[in-house]
C-alpha cells in the first residue's frame, strides 16, 4: 500500500480538503497506514498533476481560499489496479523483537520499562480498536456513513464487513503484542528470581560500587 492509494480510497467516499484527509488519516486511516502531515499535501499536488484527483478552489471565510479535490475516473482505475494485485506480506523491520533479542546485554529495569511501554502502548490501541469496530457495527463512523449512501442498499453488508474484517486483524495484533509483551514480563520476574545475571545489570552494579 502506498500513501497515494490510502486518499485515493478516502476520497472515494466524497471531495476533500487536504485539511479533511489529515482528520481522517490522524482517525481511522492511520489505523493501517500512518503518514506524516507534511507528506500529505505534496502527495496530493502530484497525484493531481497525474490526473488521478481533481482539485476545485472553494471560499473559505471572506478573504481566503481552500482545495477541494475529487477523484477522477483514472484515480478510480489506478484504485482498482492496486487491488487487483496480490499484496504479499513484508517482515520489515521489528526493532522491539531485536531489543528483546538481545536483553542479555541490558538489565533487568530497562528491560522491564521496554516492554511495560510495549505493553501500555498496545493496551490503549486495543481499546481504541475496539470502540472502532463497534461503531462500525453502530454505522456511526461519518465516513462509512457516507460511502454507504453513494452505494446501493445490497452493497452494504459487504462495505461493512470488509470494514469490520480489516479492524479485526488490527485488533488480533495487538491482543497478540499484549500477550507477548505479559510473557516477557513474567519470564523477566522469573529469571530475575533466580537470580540469573545480566551483562548490563553487571554494569550497573560495577558503576554502584564505584
Amino acid at each position: 500500500m502506498s500513501l497515494r492509494h490510502a486518499l485515493l480510497a478516502v476520497l472515494t467516499a466524497e471531495p476533500m480538503t487536504g485539511y479533511d484527509l489529515i482528520k481522517y488519516f490522524d482517525g481511522t486511516v492511520a489505523t493501517f497506514w500512518s503518514a506524516p502531515h507534511s507528506q500529505i499535501y505534496p502527495e496530493l499536488r502530484r497525484m493531481e498533476e497525474a490526473r488521478l484527483i481533481t482539485a476545485e478552489v472553494a471560499s473559505r471565510g471572506e478573504r481566503a481560499q481552500k482545495r477541494v479535490y475529487s477523484i477522477t475516473e483514472d484515480g478510480v482505475k489506478a484504485l482498482e489496479n492496486w487491488l487487483s494485485d496480490v499484496e504479499v506480506a513484508n517482515p520489515g523491520r521489528d526493532a522491539i523483537r531485536l531489543r528483546a533479542a538481545h536483553f542479555e546485554f541490558s538489565s533487568y529495569a530497562v528491560a522491564r520499562r521496554q516492554l511495560t511501554e510495549h505493553l501500555a502502548m498496545y493496551e490503549e490501541r486495543l481499546g481504541r480498536l475496539q470502540r472502532m469496530l463497534g461503531d462500525l457495527d453502530d454505522r456511526t463512523v461519518p465516513l462509512l456513513r457516507r460511502r454507504l449512501e453513494q452505494r446501493p442498499a445490497d452493497e452494504h453488508e459487504a462495505i461493512i464487513a470488509f470494514k469490520k474484517f480489516a479492524f479485526s486483524g488490527q485488533i488480533a495484533q495487538a491482543e497478540a503484542e499484549i500477550s507477548w509483551a505479559q510473557q516477557g514480563l513474567a519470564m523477566l520476574d522469573d529469571l530475575e528470581a533466580r537470580r540469573i545475571p545480566l551483562w548490563g545489570s553487571d554494569s550497573d552494579a560495577a558503576s554502584a560500587g564505584h
